[in-house]
Formats: C-alpha cells, sequence, structure tokens
C-alpha cells in the first residue's frame, strides 16, 4: 500500500513482460471471433453509456463522436485527453469500432457511449478520493448519460482500510449499476485480489491467460473479508487496442487484468442493449452461468473463462 497525502494510491493493472516491450509482430490475439458473434446477434453496444474510471481518453479516431462528455479529477481539464495511454487502451477494448485499423482491432461493443473519467495521472497515480467523487459523479449523472455499465480497470492495494470506497462503488451498484472492477495483478498469492475489486457485489475479472503463465499474476481470492472471487476471468495477455500516440490511427498492445476487464464490460454492453431489461444482479448471474471452467481452483478462475457466445443467449 502506498500513501499519498493521506489517501491510497490508486495504479492501472497493466502488466510489462520480462522484455519491458510488446512487439506488434508477436502478438496473436485479437478479439476478432467475439465481433463476429456480435455481429450475428445485431449487437454494438448502440444506447449504452459505459463510464471508465482511469487514466482519461485520447481521441482516437475509433472513438469518434462517442465520447460524450469528460470527467478530469487530476487537472480539471473538460477536453479529453490521456498523459498515460492506459485508459484509451481500455476504452479501445470497450468500444473501439476499428475504423484506423480497418476493423482489425475492433472493441467488443463498437456503438456504445463512452464517458471516461480521469482519476489517474501521467505517472498512472491517483488517490481514492479521486475515485470516489468520480462514484459519486456518476450517480448524480447516471440518467442524463444513460450510463449503465462502470470499468474499473484500477485499483489499490487491500493492506490499509478501504471501507470508504467499498462503500461507494457499492453504493452505486445498488442504484443499479453494473460494475466491472479488474482482480489486480498482485497474484500469484493468495489474497491478492485489490480494491475495489474485493467488493463482494461487483463483478471481479481476473486474466485468463496470466493464472499459471505470464508469472500467474492475476489476482486470486479469498478476499481479507473471506469472499470468494474472482468472479470470471478473461484473455488479458497482448491485446491490441488504441494508444495515445498523436497519430488517430495508433495501437499498442498492453497486458494485465486492466485488459481482461473491459473485454467482460464490451460483452455486458451488448447483453444490455439486447435486453435493457436486466439488472446488474441479472447480468452477474447470466455471467457465471455461461463461463467455461478451466479446472482451474474458484479463488484463480472465479466461474471460469468468459464466453460471450453463451453470454447473449
Amino acid at each position: 500500500m502506498a500513501w499519498n497525502s493521506g489517501s491510497n494510491l490508486f495504479f492501472p493493472h497493466t502488466y510489462i513482460n520480462e522484455k519491458g516491450n510488446f512487439v506488434m509482430d508477436k502478438i496473436k490475439k485479437s478479439s476478432s471471433n467475439w465481433q463476429d458473434i456480435a455481429r450475428k446477434e445485431a449487437c454494438t453496444g448502440s444506447g449504452i453509456g459505459v463510464a471508465i474510471l482511469d487514466t482519461g481518453i485520447f481521441p482516437h479516431i475509433d472513438f469518434q463522436n462517442r465520447i460524450i462528455t469528460f470527467q478530469d479529477y487530476i487537472h480539471g481539464k473538460t477536453v479529453p485527453y490521456d498523459d498515460n495511454g492506459h485508459g484509451t487502451h481500455v476504452a479501445g477494448i470497450i468500444g473501439g469500432d476499428g475504423k484506423g485499423s480497418r476493423g482489425k482491432y475492433c472493441g467488443i461493443a463498437p456503438g456504445c457511449s463512452l464517458i471516461p473519467i480521469k482519476v489517474l495521472d501521467e505517472k498512472g497515480n491517483g488517490k481514492k478520493e479521486y475515485v470516489i467523487n468520480a462514484m459519486q459523479w456518476i450517480k448524480e449523472y447516471k440518467e442524463l448519460y444513460h450510463i449503465r455499465i462502470v470499468n474499473i480497470s484500477v485499483g489499490t492495494t487491500t493492506q490499509e482500510d478501504n471501507s470508504d470506497l467499498i462503500q461507494a462503488v457499492e453504493d452505486a451498484w445498488d442504484l443499479g449499476l453494473v460494475i466491472v472492477a479488474a482482480a489486480g495483478n498482485l497474484g500469484p498469492h493468495s489474497g491478492s485480489i485489490t480494491a475495489p475489486g474485493c467488493s463482494k457485489k461487483v463483478i471481479t475479472v481476473g486474466a485468463s491467460d496470466m493464472i499459471l503463465r505470464n508469472q500467474g499474476i492475476s489476482g486470486r481470492g479469498p478476499t481479507k473479508d473471506c469472499i470468494s472471487k474472482p468472479d470470471i476471468v478473461a484473455p488479458g495477455n497482448e491485446i491490441i487496442s488504441c494508444s495515445n500516440q498523436k497519430s488517430p490511427h495508433a495501437y499498442a498492445a498492453k497486458s494485465g487484468t486492466s485488459m481482461a476487464t473491459p473485454m467482460v464490460t464490451g460483452g455486458i454492453a451488448l447483453l444490455l442493449e439486447k435486453h435493457p431489461e436486466y439488472s446488474n444482479v441479472d447480468v452477474k448471474r447470466k455471467l457465471k452461468a455461461s463461463a467455461k471452467n478451466l479446472g482451474y481452483p474458484h479463488n484463480l478462475q472465479g466461474r471460469g473463462l468468459f464466453q460471450l457466445q453463451r453470454f447473449l443467449q
């Protein structure tokens, strides 16, 4: 746990491999099969607002006209920007439309509305108060911006008291919002789920390809309150998505539970477009029921691997 001016230090859940860089021509993972599933279901996430608590967002060509508002708890700016790149990458996985890559690197829900909220600075650090304030803003404006889902691919360790943070997130859940949080990259030890992913109510996502391989860094349960986590796992290793580089056509690869979490968030946006009557409890129940058991202990995989096709049926 790091502290800054009396506040828990938040950080993104991105993992850099031992070589320090990702080589684009070695990246083989993509969400193209999920895109095919979404097309068959005639879903794009249209009409679904997704709030993204992260480092901000770069106005990449893949987001054209779908960044409907921007909140900045670091510098108070009103024009979208991302001086780190993590938030842009996460947003691209959720809802990039692939225009800059001719559809090659399309997000899961390319028709959803994006509501980026900057709670981390250029180094990827931030205070938990920023997250708490962001959750309050979301609760106040969820109707105006049609926010149904909140993606939190950031977190803080759970060695200190985070009860106020957990309360803020659970209050939002109780208002009907679907909260999707990363399990964190502090594995392979048990009890390594970060906050707010340690909340009993939220949907906590681990990285399916970082459970045993890639140093097994995906956070695992149980939480200190003996809650079984994560809830589900999804691909998180070497995921290509939008970059914050000045070129509007730039893409990059990143790894971690930060990348697995928006995979699930995008899928939920598709489901809510198809079934707008579903509650957050309905979504979580269906997510678990449709997962594929990978044969790992529950504290590593939760209910198993996210299966988009089964999830949308």
